[in-house]
C-alpha cells in the first residue's frame, strides 16, 4: 500500500485578512491593524490522505538591524524558532514526514512507499532539492508535482483556509511571539481534531 500526503507552505501576517464578518445592523465593526514591520510566521504542513494526520513546522521571521545579533521585534522567541523555509529546512521536514529516525542508517527505507504531492514553488525545484530526491527515492519516498496554478488539487489548501478564517480567533497580534504561539496552538489543535474525526469515521 502506498501512503500519500499533500505538502504545502502558508504564511501568517501580524494582521490576518478578514474574508467576511458579521455585525449588528447599523453598527460598523473595526478590526485592529498591526503594521507588520517585516514580521511574519511561515508554516509548512503535510496532510496524509488516509489517516488525516497533519505534520507541521513553523518559523518566525523579523528583520535584524545592522550591528545587532537578533531582532528586537522577535523578543521572547528562541533562535531555533526563527528562520526561513529554505531548501535545507524543507528537506529535513520531508524526512521527518517520512518517519526517518534521527539515528537511522544511511540505507534506511520506509516500510511503505510514500508519495509527497507538492506545488512548483521555486525551492521545491531547486538543485539542492533534486540532489536530495535521489536519496528520497532510495528510501521509497517520491515527489509528485502538481500542475502549475492548481491549488484546488491539494487537500491541504482548505486546511490553511479554515485555520486562517475560522480557527485564528484573534485577527491581529501586536507581537511576533504571540503570533507564533497562536499559530502553533491552532495547528496543534487542528491536527488533533483531524485524528479524532478520522477515528470516529473508522469506528462508526
Amino acid at each position: 500500500m502506498i501512503e500519500l500526503c499533500d505538502l504545502d507552505e502558508a504564511g501568517f501576517s501580524m494582521t490576518l485578512s478578514n474574508a467576511y464578518s458579521w455585525s449588528p445592523v447599523g453598527k460598523r465593526v473595526y478590526v485592529p491593524y498591526e503594521a507588520p514591520q517585516g514580521r511574519r510566521v511561515n508554516a509548512v504542513g503535510a496532510l496524509f490522505h488516509r489517516t488525516r494526520q497533519l505534520v507541521f513546522a513553523t518559523l518566525a521571521r523579523a528583520p535584524v538591524p545592522k550591528r545587532k545579533a537578533v531582532s528586537p521585534l522577535a523578543a521572547g522567541l528562541s533562535e531555533a524558532e526563527m528562520g526561513v523555509l529554505n531548501a535545507e529546512f524543507l528537506m529535513r521536514f520531508i524526512w521527518r514526514v517520512a518517519g526517518r529516525p534521527g539515528d537511522a542508517p544511511e540505507d534506511w527505507r520506509r516500510d511503505k512507499p510514500l508519495v509527497v504531492v507538492l506545488d512548483n514553488y521555486s525551492v521545491h525545484k531547486s538543485a539542492r532539492f533534486q540532489e536530495e530526491r535521489i536519496k528520497w527515492r532510495a528510501a521509497d519516498i517520491e515527489l509528485f508535482f502538481l500542475p502549475s496554478y492548481s491549488p484546488e488539487l491539494s487537500s491541504i489548501e482548505p486546511l490553511w483556509r479554515d485555520v486562517k478564517q475560522h480557527r485564528m480567533r484573534c485577527l491581529s497580534r501586536d507581537s511576533l511571539l504571540d503570533l507564533k504561539r497562536d499559530v502553533d496552538a491552532v495547528l496543534t489543535e487542528k491536527a488533533r481534531s483531524l485524528i479524532a474525526i478520522n477515528f470516529q469515521t473508522e469506528t462508526a
